[in-house]
């Protein structure tokens, strides 16, 4: 089933294959219930290896238009992480501080260290995607950045770290009724921006500059998972199946004790220990 969603370098189609609607043949929630809450326990039981271990770091990144869904589906799917090894990094606006360094180190320094998992709500791929589409750099200057991104996902995965991609992936349609919802609740209004209208007038080019991405940046050791978002819990559930099959091939176990816990037992039983 994974492989409908993967992109990889060799992989030369566009989003124009995959179906936002798209729910993986299931016909509600209700269907993929049971499996969803059997993978969260395996998530956690992976998670507490991955700590214990220390062999690895996980970053799952994602990325979406706007109303994709990219804080929901991080609570919905990674809440139930144990917090201390788990955070979320969300990247708005350069401050001036980050714009002085490179567009790649306000990102590396937040990469989780062996041992943890951290999502990126937005990442450095933003530096190849707004900054184009409103001409801040130009086509020469984006080949040359993706070019780099390459390269700093290699040295990621050369050292020890798991990097999962996910774009969230919705229809314009989609789009403008959550901007709608927001308008109209209270409880979500906060969320609105007034650039979410204007940047739907850009669809077609971040579109454009998405696929571009997709086929500089997909590869073997950093593919790219196109998940559709239109149907929100599809879309928690892809997600998980993508995070947990990844880390699965990672064949996380616990580190073995460096004391002779025999020795141990046996001196706790005959008294040469305090229990």
């Amino acid at each position: 089933m994974l492989k409908n969603y993967r992109l990889t370098k060799a992989d030369k189609r566009g989003l124009s294959r995959f179906d936002p609607n798209d729910t993986g043949g299931f016909a509600s929630k209700e269907d993929i219930q049971d499996e969803f809450e059997h993978m969260e326990r395996k998530l956690r039981n992976l998670q507490d290896k991955l700590f214990a271990s220390k062999t690895n770091g996980v970053l799952v990144l994602f990325q979406g238009m706007d109303c994709s869904g990219k804080d929901g589906v991080i609570k919905k799917v990674l809440s139930n992480l144990n917090p201390q090894g788990f955070r979320a990094e969300s990247f708005k606006k350069p401050t001036p501080d980050e714009s002085a360094h490179d567009f790649l180190w306000r990102t590396h320094k937040v990469v989780p260290a062996k041992g943890y998992i951290t999502a990126f709500n937005r990442s450095y791929y933003e530096d190849v995607l707004i900054t184009r589409v409103h001409g801040m750099i130009q086509d020469e200057e984006a080949a040359t950045r993706m070019k780099h991104i390459r390269h700093f996902e290699k040295l990621l995965t050369n050292n020890g770290v798991l990097l999962i991609k996910i774009f969230l992936h919705i229809s314009p349609e989609f789009q403008l009724e959550k901007i709608r919802e927001r308008l109209s609740n209270p409880e979500k209004l906060w969320k609105f921006d007034a650039s979410d209208l204007s940047e739907r007038h850009y669809w077609d080019s971040y579109i454009d500059a998405y696929e571009d991405a997709f086929r500089h940046t997909a590869t073997n050791h950093a593919p790219w998972h196109i998940v559709p978002a239109n149907e929100r819990w599809f879309r928690d559930y892809l997600v998980l199946r993508i995070i947990l099959n990844a880390m699965e091939k990672l064949d996380l176990s616990y580190p073995e004790p460096d004391i002779d816990t025999q020795k141990l037992l046996e001196q706790l039983q005959s008294g040469e220990l305090k229990e």
